[in-house]
């Protein structure tokens, strides 16, 4: 038996209730500015910031900077000099990918039918985008946005191209200036969320620790999703593969949930707890109506225009819930984050 502790369940408790009251806005260029030094080396820990970000978010002045912490391109260790070389770095890299990319790209089209495929999947599913807003701007320069997706493609041996990458990249497009910004982004946010996201990787994991999550908290449901609610989980993979974008009403929305699962707050596998919060919300109808798994799947992609810090909050309350409670010693394991200078819990979660 692993017994958790109610601190930690009290936090996510108090990180709830502030999301909602939302007694601060978000941060801000000057308050962000102000959490590092005259050399731009951390004045603030790392802990401090992350905590922030989940409670109150980011100001759209500083997502771009901030993301680059989250994610990874950055060091939190980091000066302003050292942050100019490794922009700088990352800047000359990706035109030696874009160099390499031209070089081997008729090798590709002849050699390799996986690529001239995947390259008519990324085409075809650029073409139904929406590039412009309600008052003719362009917004995503479609040709980049292919371009960026050909290369992480060919690049990244772990994350192959999948239906839906390409409505994620066109929200890092939309949040950078530079082209380099966007492939190494989405990169970095690839690894930093464990490929969460990637059908072969991460999905089905996240599927299993869901399940798992029912049956530990809500038995009743559980047993009418074994039952008459066959299938209805493991059909909702479109929630993981897409990050949840759909869910939303904004695009802001989308950001500041992914900004929260870059913290690692309040735990690892957050986006698990956030389709575990979403599933409530038709839980009861499915129960009264003792809907087929078909009817619940269909009234989960009905859940559209959801408010972030809402969700974010109602995840928060169920990790709190979650801590309370003691898990036999064998199934998945899910590592739940602790406050630094503590030894990291591992929680079992049921098969």
């Amino acid at each position: 038996m692993t017994t958790l502790s109610p601190e930690n369940s009290l936090s996510a408790k108090q990180s709830a209730t502030f999301i909602l009251e939302k007694r601060n806005p978000p941060i801000d260029k000057t308050e962000w500015d102000s959490f590092f030094d005259e050399n731009g080396h951390l004045a603030k820990s790392r802990d401090f910031i992350c905590v922030n970000i989940l409670e109150r978010g980011l100001h759209p002045s500083v997502r771009t900077e901030a993301w680059k912490f989250l994610t990874g391109y950055y060091s939190w260790q980091s000066s302003w000099d050292e942050r100019l070389m490794v922009d700088s770095k990352r800047r000359r890299n990706y035109k030696a990918l874009c160099q390499m990319y031209e070089k081997i790209q008729p090798l590709l089209e002849n050699l390799h039918g996986n690529f001239t495929e995947t390259k008519n999947n990324i085409a075809y599913d650029i073409q139904k985008l929406y590039t412009k807003d309600p008052l003719g701007n362009v917004l995503v320069d479609k040709k980049k946005l292919e371009k960026t997706l050909l290369l992480s493609y060919v690049c990244n041996t772990k994350a192959e191209y999948q239906r839906g990458f390409h409505e994620m990249v066109m929200l890092f497009q939309l949040m950078v200036e530079h082209d380099h910004e966007t492939f190494w982004l989405f990169q970095f946010f690839l690894q930093k969320t464990e490929h969460s996201c990637v059908i072969n990787i991460g999905v089905g994991k996240n599927l299993d620790m869901l399940n798992s999550l029912i049956a530990l908290l809500d038995p009743e449901f559980a047993e009418h999703l074994k039952g008459k609610g066959s299938g209805a989980v493991q059909s909702l993979f479109p929630w993981f593969c897409l990050c949840f974008q759909r869910a939303f009403k904004s695009f802001d929305d989308v950001w500041r949930l992914w900004e929260v699962l870059l913290t690692g707050k309040p735990c690892r596998n957050f986006q698990v707890l956030v389709a575990y919060s979403m599933l409530q919300m038709v839980r009861e109808q499915a129960l009264l109506e003792s809907m087929s798994g078909d009817a619940i799947l269909l009234a989960c992609n009905n859940l559209i225009d959801l408010d972030a810090d809402e969700l974010i909050s109602a995840a928060c309350m169920v990790y709190a819930e979650l801590m309370q409670k003691e898990c036999p010693s064998q199934g998945v394991q899910v590592q739940i984050w602790t406050p630094p200078g503590t030894q990291e819990n591992v929680i079992d979660w049921i098969d």
